[in-house]
């Protein structure tokens, strides 16, 4: 269900590599990882059309998945790194995003 007519997109960015808090977005927090969580709020939005986790590591895809995320690819190792800007990696998943889906995207909200 789209809002006004736009296609939504819900990133959640989730890098395996983190270095403050190791593999944070798995760690449980009442029980619910970050991943789970973040899934949760996509669920909770009706007008989001497709909702999305950009991530290079395979065990976070498979919790993304596991909670309603769709991982239709995996985020490139250049955009991996800790000196990769965020507006790159939205970039890269709102693009591949549109090319998974066929569709164009109007608007993207990150979780």
């Amino acid at each position: 269900m789209s809002l006004n007519g736009l296609n939504i997109l819900a990133l959640v960015p989730a890098r395996g590599g983190s270095k403050g808090v190791p593999r944070k977005n798995l760690r449980k927090v009442g029980g619910h990882s970050l991943i789970a969580r973040a899934a949760q709020i996509a669920k909770a939005l009706d007008w989001i059309d497709a909702a999305i986790i950009s991530t290079d590591d395979p065990e976070m895809a498979e919790e993304g998945r596991k909670h309603g995320l769709d991982a239709p690819f995996m985020r490139p190792a250049y955009l991996s790194t800790d000196t990769a800007l965020s507006i790159d990696v939205w970039k890269h998943a709102w693009l591949a995003s549109e090319e998974h889906y066929g569709k164009r995207f109007n608007v993207s909200i990150k979780l």
